[in-house]
């Protein structure tokens, strides 16, 4: 079979970014394919990721402006407040929204974003959305770009964009140089169900092993409290504590929780992914640009990867749709050079503020864990720091695209 459709930009992965990248594009006028190799029915399936995200306040009105917030909200789980402590010792530090600021984010399961987002691109003409389909050439000309897949189907468009995550191996074709690293941990995640509710504060617990996190979730149909668990810990200890048995390995949650929660019970399966940093100073080339974890991939301390990915889609959005507005076409270089401007900096300052986060807390000795606790609670008392370091958490800070102000 060999076929040909030519529209405005392909996209190449169709992931939560690569998604909200479409329909933002959509909003602009702006027509796409986006070729995914998975599959949307084992993405949605009841434990294919039991990973959650943090959707900060600007990726919300994100998702209100492109038409994504009604399958999303009455899944949302409010972030009402973020407390960031040194092993549970004095001196904790405590972010609350001000009055009118409204939640500090909302939490969801991976799985409803991919189910809300599959939903929204329903009978939105600008989008064909191609899943299961593997591309096995990428070509990049004078006059166009063009995604050619395994049977021969060829997508055409204008620009390609990046949008396979961490990976991504149109960053690799194109040459991209990536500046990256493992930090020798893992992530394990898992879903908790515990007999105190979560009041929807988000804790952030840091260990010398790494970061333990605590995610508010809403009540489950059989009116369980729950929390999303993200414990880091060595990679050479991840199996093990993978096959510990169900009761130890929540015996050794609550003992990090200190009782917060109060009685715990596993709530899904446990599984764990490999912690690294990677960044690509260059996002742009020719007739190609970069999104997401194909860009930036960094530690899930600050749970701020995913938010970062979207503030990425809204940029290029912008971009794109002035680019239209003044007739442009959409592979023009200095447009691309005004995107690579605009999210450099902004990826770059948020990657390294989180890996920069990641040493500080894991240095271990007693005088490192009482410097760190002195600058906690010097953050607590200075107000206008507290602000800035919300802002960032909520992702209202900087020059913000359309699309993440509230409509």
């Amino acid at each position: 079979m060999t076929e040909t459709d030519r529209r405005d930009v392909v996209i190449l992965g169709g992931g939560l970014v690569g998604l909200t990248l479409a329909l933002a594009l959509a909003r602009q006028g702006i027509t796409s394919h986006v070729i995914d190799a998975g599959d949307p029915g084992a993405q949605t399936a009841e434990g294919f990721d039991g990973r959650a995200s943090a959707i900060s306040t600007a990726s919300w009105n994100l998702f209100g402006n492109i038409g994504v917030q009604p399958f999303l909200e009455p899944f949302a789980s409010p972030i009402t407040e973020i407390a960031v402590s040194d092993q549970l010792k004095p001196g904790e530090l405590r972010f609350k929204p001000a009055e009118g600021d409204g939640s500090l984010g909302r939490m969801f399961e991976n799985r409803r974003l991919r189910m809300a987002l599959f939903e929204a691109v329903k009978g939105v003409t600008e989008i064909a959305y191609h899943p299961n389909s593997r591309v096995v050439e990428r070509q990049r000309g004078a006059h166009g770009v063009a995604a050619v897949l395994a049977d021969g189907t060829r997508y055409e468009g204008s620009l390609l964009v990046g949008a396979e995550g961490r990976g991504s191996p149109t960053r690799e074709e194109a040459g991209l140089v990536v500046a990256k690293w493992n930090y020798g941990h893992r992530a394990i995640i898992c879903g908790l169900a515990h007999e105190k509710p979560n009041d929807g504060i988000a804790w952030e617990i840091f260990y010398p092993a790494g970061p333990f996190a605590l995610l508010p979730m809403n009540d489950d149909e059989m009116g369980r409290h729950r929390t999303a668990l993200v414990w880091t810990v060595a990679e050479d200890d991840a199996a093990a504590w993978l096959k510990l048995g169900e009761k130890a390995f929540v015996a050794e949650a609550e003992k990090r929780m200190g009782g917060l929660l109060g009685r715990l019970d596993l709530a899904s399966p446990r599984s764990s992914f490999p912690l690294g940093f990677h960044h690509a100073p260059t996002i742009v080339a020719d007739r190609l640009a970069l999104v997401g974890d194909a860009a930036h991939g960094i530690h899930p301390i600050a749970g701020q990867g995913l938010n970062l990915g979207l503030r990425d889609a809204a940029a290029l959005a912008e971009v794109l749709g002035e680019g239209v507005r003044l007739g442009l076409d959409l592979g023009d270089a200095q447009m691309l050079k005004r995107y690579q401007d605009w999210r450099g900096l902004d990826d770059f300052m948020v990657a390294a503020a989180t890996d920069g986060l990641t040493w500080i807390f894991g240095v271990p000795g007693r005088t490192a864990g009482a410097i760190r606790r002195l600058g906690i609670s010097a953050i607590e008392r200075t107000n206008p720091l507290k602000r800035w370091f919300m802002d960032e958490a909520r992702g209202v800070s900087g020059k913000l695209p359309e699309l993440l102000q509230d409509a």
